[in-house]
C-alpha cells in the first residue's frame, strides 16, 4: 500500500470502511476459484474437466510419439499430441477474460455501493 492509499483509508468514515472491506480486491487464485460458483459455474467445471482430459490424452499421445519408430505413426501421434495440448491450453486461457470481467464488475459494485451510501 502506498502513501496515497493510506491517506484515502484515513479519510473514510465507518460505512465507507465497511464497503471497502466487503468489496476488497481479490487475488488471482481467489478470482479463479470464484469461476466455479454462480450461475455459470457448471460451464467452468465442464471446461476444466474437458481440458484435463485433453491434456492427459495429449501427454499419452506424446509418449506414443517418442516411442514410435515408423515415420507415419510418429506423425500421427505427434500431430494428435500437439492439437490436443493446444486445444487444452486454449480452453484454459478462455477463462481469463471472464476473470477480468468479474474484476470489473466487482469494482463497479464498489462504486455503486459508495454512491448509494452517499445518498
Amino acid at each position: 500500500m502506498d502513501k496515497l492509499d493510506k491517506l484515502i483509508e484515513q479519510s473514510l468514515n465507518d460505512e465507507d470502511r465497511r464497503i471497502m472491506v466487503d468489496t476488497a480486491e481479490l487475488g488471482f487464485f481467489e478470482l479463479g476459484m470464484n469461476q466455479f460458483r454462480g450461475k455459470l459455474g457448471w460451464v467452468t467445471w465442464l471446461m476444466v474437466i474437458a481440458q484435463t482430459i485433453m491434456f492427459v490424452i495429449g501427454v499419452w499421445c506424446a509418449v506414443q510419439f517418442f516411442g514410435s519408430t515408423d515415420m507415419l505413426l510418429a506423425l500421427k501421434w505427434g500431430l494428435s499430441s500437439v492439437v490436443l495440448m493446444l486445444v487444452a491450453t486454449a480452453l484454459k486461457m478462455s477463462l481469463m477474460p471472464q476473470m477480468q470481467a468479474d474484476r470489473i464488475l466487482r469494482e463497479l459494485k464498489r462504486v455503486e455501493l459508495m454512491l448509494t451510501s452517499r445518498q
